[in-house]
């Protein structure tokens, strides 16, 4: 007998195995492209491309001047260590940005400056707010705006929450109002 025909042949699970490395490297190849069209545009919201925010909420009369405002991310409030918290954006006037110092916003109607709320950080034309949603909001109270300027002048204007962020009525309703 010869040599050749005594060997034994490969078992067919390992070359199984290698024809299917083949399509699976190819779909670990594909998949990434599937999350590509998401990524660009959570990177065009976060640079400011898609404009203000997911959601412009319009503009809001605070005294003499005029904020645009918008919802920066569409959703129900988003959990931090402060609590519920919601992020909105806010573009001053064109010609107000060297008369306004500070704007603040806040959930309820501020006692005083020191209690103003969440203070907009960033550029004139384009500022963030990070405000807590506390546990006993009702879905018909108000986000209320300070605006502080240079000439040390306050004006408040109420900003309803459902024109603020329908979403977060929505929820609110879900929850129910906690006393």
């Amino acid at each position: 007998m010869s040599k050749t025909a005594t060997l034994n042949p490969a078992p067919p699970t390992g070359s199984l195995w290698r024809r299917y490395r083949f399509y699976l490297s190819g779909l670990l190849f594909v998949l990434p492209l599937l999350y590509l069209q998401p990524y660009f545009d959570q990177l065009a919201l976060f640079r400011g491309a898609a404009g203000l925010g997911q959601r412009p909420a319009g503009e809001v009369q605070v005294g003499t001047w005029k904020m645009q405002m918008a919802e920066f991310e569409v959703g129900a409030p988003k959990s931090d260590p402060a609590g519920r918290v919601k992020t909105f954006t806010m573009a001053l006037c064109q010609g107000c940005e060297n008369e306004i110092r500070a704007v603040y916003l806040r959930v309820g109607k501020p006692r005083s400056l020191r209690a103003a709320g969440a203070i907009f950080f960033g550029g004139p034309h384009r500022a963030f707010a990070t405000v807590p949603i506390p546990a006993r909001t009702k879905p018909d109270d108000e986000l209320w705006l300070t605006a502080e300027g240079w000439d040390g002048s306050m004006h408040q204007a109420p900003w309803p929450l459902s024109a603020a962020s329908p979403t977060t009525v929505a929820w609110l309703n879900t929850q129910g109002a906690k006393q």
